[in-house]
């Protein structure tokens, strides 16, 4: 069942905020919501994938070492291309807008603490 927008824009607060607290332990859960996966970079990279792979069997029939090392290297840099992450304007736009991210963090807080108060005089 999908999340509604209400619950959508919680989570993405939630996780900002973690973020903003623990960095370290967000990055080490990889929810970085800066940054993403590029299919551009994906494609990109695994074309380079397979220029190295066919550079590689090109050195190792002409018997060339220079052309296979090549091949290597050029096939090492596509896999690299095509699992790094690129950051998108979403991490550009928290870095600079900290500030504000205070305020809205405090309130934000102060709204789930309410809501938390809420619900405990409700139980029995």
């Amino acid at each position: 069942m999908p999340l509604s927008e209400h619950e959508q824009k919680l989570l993405e607060q939630l996780e900002k905020q973690l973020h903003e607290d623990d960095p370290k332990f967000a990055n080490s859960m990889g929810s970085d919501p800066g940054r993403s996966w590029s299919t551009r970079h994906v494609v990109i990279g695994v074309l380079g994938a397979l220029a190295g792979v066919f550079l590689l069997l090109v050195g190792v029939t002409l018997q060339s070492i220079f052309v296979g090392v090549l091949g290597f290297i050029v096939m090492g840099g596509g896999v690299y291309f095509a699992t790094m992450r690129s950051s998108s304007s979403a991490a550009k736009g928290t870095k600079t807008g900290t500030g504000k991210a205070g305020k809205q963090r405090s309130s934000f807080m102060s709204s789930l603490e309410e809501r938390w108060d809420e619900r405990r005089r409700g139980e029995p």
